[in-house]
């Protein structure tokens, strides 16, 4: 699966983990992430990610 990293604060988005604290399920593929999710660690919006 394909990894994106948040260009404000480096933070990787990694599918296989996903985001648990926000209900973002393990295997849960960028693009199936809601629009309205944000960084965990800096709380940029999801647009504001690139592909590693």
């Amino acid at each position: 699966m394909k990894q994106y990293k948040c260009t404000v604060c480096g933070y990787v988005y990694d599918p296989a983990v996903g985001d648990a604290d926000h209900g973002i399920i393990p295997g849960t593929p960028f693009d199936q992430v809601p629009d309205d999710w944000a960084c965990p660690v800096c709380g940029v919006a999801k647009d504001q990610f690139e592909l590693v």
